[in-house]
């Protein structure tokens, strides 16, 4: 169940209560692409940092270990060690990023494996079957996410065939949900709106979708080569036609900015790879914009990451230290350098929250996006 809390313009301060426990919107999924987060991070990490939902992929766990072997062990909650909601995505983006790897067809998609070029199908049944064997909380729909630069035609059939996919995902479960066996009968699932930048086809396929009766909606295909600016478009004239009363999920992004204009917008759900993957190379996330834990200035620099932070490695160590480990190319400075990026995206998200409750979410934006371009311009 989705209860909006409080409105400030069209952001929205939510909560959504699941099988697995309620969360508070908006809110930032920490992506564990194989029900872990890179990094060296540990489930019981992501609890000290406030996570709320962690995010897996249903491709990358279906090539292994195997969602049957997933289910065999429990599912992914019990797998992992992990009892909060886990959010699957359906495999439909590597639709795009395996683009040389695969091909479309209307039962579904081709695909050889990136690991051993295995043959491999996939389409909105197989999708299903594999969520429910990893017995997540919420199910992504199996779609299509064209590019962002495909032509209008290519955008308009792949966006027919995504509704057609879409209906076929909520037959299939329903079926899964209803079945004996089924570890999470209380599987949600998430629509996908898609269109590229083309704004009529977005627009045509929310109406659509909206009628469909999910629990959430989801806006994809963005953040995928198009300019910010062509995504804010895109966010503006969608979300008013996806229900207010069901979540909003704008998947893969993104940066902080990102997620600031995002929740202005009337986003509810975020995750993105940035926080882990920048932290794994030493460029580390503050209120003053990012730094670069490997420039030189901080060898002999006893300050925490950012004075104030209440992260593992904010309160214990300096960003000297930090700095030795990544350049000895110790796991440790990695870890530590995801542990802050990570608890700095939920405690961002908190701070979020807290200005739409207040109704001072404009004014918290603006500050928030002044001071982290200002000084990151000071260090450019």
């Amino acid at each position: 169940m989705y209860k909006i809390l409080k409105r400030d313009g069209m952001a929205k301060r939510a909560e959504l209560t699941t099988v697995h426990g309620t969360v508070q919107t908006p809110l930032f999924m920490n992506v564990g692409t194989i029900a872990a987060i890179k990094g060296a991070v540990a489930t019981t990490d992501l609890k000290e940092i406030g996570t709320q939902v962690e995010l897996s992929n249903t491709y990358h766990l279906h090539v292994r270990p195997g969602d049957e072997t997933v289910k065999k062990l429990g599912g992914l909650h019990k797998f992992m060690n992990w009892d909060r909601p886990i959010l699957t995505d359906s495999g439909g983006f590597q639709v795009f990023s395996l683009a040389k790897l695969r091909k479309i067809k209307e039962e579904g998609v081709y695909f050889q494996s990136h690991i051993d070029g295995h043959r491999i199908f996939m389409g909105p049944e197989q999708s299903m079957q594999i969520q429910s064997n990893l017995a997540s909380t919420i199910a992504m729909a199996f779609d299509e996410c064209p590019s962002s630069v495909a032509d209008r035609d290519y955008v308009q059939n792949s966006v027919e065939r995504t509704t057609r996919w879409l209906a076929r995902c909520k037959a299939e479960m329903a079926r899964l949900n209803s079945l004996e066996d089924t570890i999470n009968p209380h599987q949600m699932l998430f629509g996908i709106n898609q269109g590229a930048i083309y704004e009529d086809i977005r627009i045509e396929h929310a109406k659509r979708i909206s009628e469909m009766e999910l629990d959430g909606y989801a806006v994809g295909g963005l953040a995928v080569g198009e300019t910010h600016e062509e995504m804010y478009r895109i966010l503006d004239a969608v979300v008013p036609y996806l229900p207010s009363d069901k979540p909003t999920y704008l998947m893969g992004v993104g940066t902080p900015i990102n997620i600031l204009e995002g929740v202005d917008r009337g986003v509810d759900f975020f995750d993105c790879v940035y926080p882990s993957r920048n932290g794994r190379h030493g460029h580390v996330y503050t209120n003053d914009g990012k730094l670069n834990l490997f420039n030189a200035k901080y060898e002999l620099d006893e300050r925490p990451i950012e004075e104030g932070c209440g992260c593992p490695a904010c309160r214990h160590y300096s960003r000297a230290y930090i700095r030795h480990l990544l350049k000895a190319k110790e796991m440790l400075g990695m870890r530590l350098c995801v542990l802050h990026n990570l608890y700095f995206y939920n405690h961002l998200m908190e701070e979020i929250r807290e200005a739409i409750e207040q109704g001072r979410y404009k004014q918290f934006k603006k500050e928030k996006i002044d001071r982290y371009t200002q000084n990151q311009e000071k260090k450019a």
